[in-house]
């Protein structure tokens, strides 16, 4: 018996850790609800990022670190242990973010993921030096990646997002256009010292000695520390120039054409939310339910209807063919609305006390032939009625009908 009793509190206590896991994790994530402790660490969680950054900038100014360098550190030593307590928890919770995947994968899908990396290059380099003082000042370079935590941000803000959408639809023709640009760099690199060895062996002292003139030339920077002096040099740094401007055009049109069509998306897809083009249910799933412990592949949903999203708990989940269906889900499911070439149509009663129907089997009913039930809605729940159902008080009869019945109000499909 006192076997069982501990056994019980230690099951009893696993529970209650894994509540407290869970609730973690979902303050942690990204907000998209409006949970406040979500939206508190949301804002704590970026105030924390700027406040590191803004200390490690005031650090690089002589006369700020002389007047305040005891207060910058500790500021900074504070923020870095908040990154590093930061990293540990979502070591701890990765199997929600990662719902997928076992808790093992989740982890490592975290830690090589980019905001594991920056996440973990963001405080670790800071703790090198007292293990290994020897190579201090290499750590401490190392440090700058902490601004690459500034793409946290990305992840609040739609307008950052939006960026990343660009670069990221775009990467195929990005890096073509950068390929052809280091290419042409090459060929001008060896075209000018060619054609100016010769005159400034001094400047162009090999193949590669062009490069920067090229790269400077061709990016229309044009510094000036190394310029062509012959005739022939001079006509083919012109050339250069002209085809300069084409070139940097190719990968700015890419991105003004990305930012193009990422807004003419979004503002189709503002247009579709106004029309009926669309249509949304929401399906609350129960323990009964047989799409519970099922994969979305598995369900298999008709050709036409899509599951937009998945809400568990606090949290949004972009759904996938993968996705381990849980009791407790609720799924959004889209279809195409209903045109009404066929004027069917649906009437609401509710039985009221007095209602003749209430105590009877839907067999029994004094129905139309032209009428049928087509769902019951008891209190919570939504029943397929069949002939030996026993319509009660306070029932929520949907039928399908024709004719005129009483009482009953009309549903707009």
């Amino acid at each position: 018996m006192i076997q069982n009793v501990y056994l019980g509190d230690n099951i009893i206590m696993k529970d209650n850790m894994e509540k407290r896991r869970e609730r973690i994790a979902d303050i942690i994530d990204v907000r998209v609800g409006t949970d406040l402790a979500g939206h508190i660490f949301d804002f704590f969680y970026l105030f924390v990022i700027i406040l590191n950054l803004t200390v490690s900038i005031m650090l690089t100014y002589d006369n700020l670190r002389m007047q305040y360098e005891n207060l910058l550190l500790t500021v900074e030593r504070i923020t870095i242990t908040i990154f590093l307590i930061d990293y540990i928890l979502r070591l701890w919770t990765a199997k929600y973010f990662y719902p997928e995947v076992n808790e093992a994968r989740a982890i490592r899908k975290y830690i090589f993921s980019f905001t594991g990396i920056v996440d973990l290059l963001s405080f670790f380099p800071y703790f090198l030096p007292f293990f290994f003082p020897s190579g201090a000042v290499a750590f401490r370079m190392m440090r700058i990646m902490r601004v690459f935590r500034l793409f946290r941000i990305n992840a609040y803000y739609d307008s950052f997002k939006l960026i990343t959408e660009v670069l990221s639809s775009k990467k195929q023709q990005l890096f073509s256009s950068v390929f052809t640009i280091l290419i042409l760099m090459l060929a001008a690199s060896l075209c000018m010292y060619s054609l100016e060895h010769e005159a400034q062996p001094e400047v162009f002292t090999n193949a590669f000695s062009g490069i920067w003139w090229a790269a400077s030339t061709l990016l229309t920077v044009g510094y000036g520390d190394i310029y062509p002096i012959t005739t022939l040099g001079k006509m083919f740094g012109i050339f250069i120039t002209f085809l300069g401007v084409g070139m940097v055009a190719i990968p700015t049109g890419i991105i003004s054409a990305g930012f193009v069509d990422q807004y003419s998306r979004i503002k189709r897809m503002s247009e579709y939310g106004h029309e009926s083009d669309v249509h949304f249910i929401k399906i609350h799933l129960t323990e009964r339910d047989s799409w519970v412990n099922r994969t979305i592949a598995q369900i298999h949903l008709p050709e036409r209807v899509i599951v937009a999203v998945v809400r568990r708990k606090n949290r949004i989940l972009v759904p996938r063919g993968n996705m381990l269906l849980k009791a407790d889900d609720v799924m959004v499911l889209g279809a195409e609305s209903f045109d009404d070439k066929e004027h069917i149509r649906l009437k609401e009663i509710i039985l009221q006390k007095n209602n003749p129907w209430n105590g009877h089997r839907i067999r029994d009913l004094d129905l139309s032939r032209h009428s049928i039930i087509v769902l019951v809605r008891r209190g919570d729940r939504a029943m397929i009625p069949n002939g030996n159902m026993i319509l009660r008080e306070k029932d929520m009869v949907i039928i399908y009908t024709q004719s005129f019945i009483s009482d009953s109000t009309d549903i707009e499909i």
